[in-house]
């Protein structure tokens, strides 16, 4: 039996943030929101085979006011699509390469290796009107890609979680005080969020500086407090660390998912009303008003 005095799972928001997500979802659900109507910047859902979390990020990026464009890896290849055309740029999660050891390795080597593809990116980092967001394998991935990268140079590899185990499930992240620009007026928030990852672990031995990397979010226990222990920590990484940002915010990478429980409904576990938008949404709305 647990401990009469652990909380479980459950959400806490600063008042602060509680301010900032009733504002933006009453925006979004307003026929006059400017984000609705004015205008909606362009984002590419980039994935390769095996992913399986575009459709839910297409929809979460869809909801705060942007227009979301499905970018598979061949587009870019064949020149189908090109990152000029785009604002934001996102790499999802789920299974890409058959979530084999160090997929997300190999999909940042479709991109160095090819100087076509290479030039691509490094100009769409380059810019600096510009924002991405790496989830899961998309996190593997930009942290490959890290020397291209404006600020990500202290970046770890994302290696094999302790436990030798592929973990998924709801757990516990506290949102950090960063630069990152989906994280602003969320520093101190602690909510569920979905795990679904094999290689989670943030492996400074690899790449990167743990004294220099900017963190982003951290794994905590029931408590709050930031934990190497499992289950309340899936991977085992440093400090919980499970998301980096860059210096100027523009870019995060994250192992959770946030696009597969912005909404209540998507929970595992709520104590919130399943027909509406949970504060994860807060992450694109960030987003929306960056880009202005």
């Amino acid at each position: 039996a647990g401990l009469a005095a652990d909380p479980g799972l459950h959400i806490y928001m600063p008042n602060q943030a509680l301010a900032l997500i009733e504002q933006a979802q009453a925006a979004i659900q307003s026929v006059s929101s400017p984000a609705i109507v004015l205008s909606r910047p362009k984002v590419a859902v980039l994935r390769e085979q095996g992913v399986n979390s575009h459709v839910e990020m297409a929809y979460a990026f869809t909801e705060a006011g942007f227009e979301a464009f499905d970018v598979h890896m061949t587009d870019l290849q064949t020149g189908r699509a090109k990152l000029a055309d785009f604002k934001g740029l996102v790499a999802c999660g789920g299974f890409s390469y058959g979530d084999t050891l160090g997929a997300g390795i190999g999909w940042a080597r479709s991109i160095t290796f090819n100087p076509v593809l290479a030039d691509q990116f490094k100009a769409f980092f380059g810019r600096t009107d510009t924002f991405g967001l790496g989830v899961c394998n998309g996190c593997q991935m930009f942290a490959e890609l890290a020397d291209i990268i404006p600020g990500a140079q202290d970046w770890p590899r994302f290696t094999t979680n302790q436990s030798e185990r592929f973990e998924a499930r709801l757990s516990m992240v506290e949102v950090l005080e960063s630069p990152s620009l989906f994280f602003q007026g969320l520093a101190g928030s602690r909510l569920p969020i979905a795990v679904a990852h094999g290689e989670g672990f943030a492996n400074f031995n690899y790449r990167g500086n743990a004294d220099k990397a900017i963190a982003a979010m951290r794994f905590v226990d029931n408590t709050g407090a930031a934990t190497e222990v499992y289950p309340f920590n899936p991977n085992g990484s440093p400090g919980g660390l499970t998301a980096v940002t860059t210096l100027d915010g523009r870019f995060t990478a994250m192992m959770p998912h946030p696009e597969r429980v912005f909404r209540n409904v998507q929970m595992s576990w709520t104590d919130q009303d399943v027909s509406a938008f949970s504060p994860w949404l807060q992450l694109w709305s960030n987003a929306r008003k960056w880009v202005g």
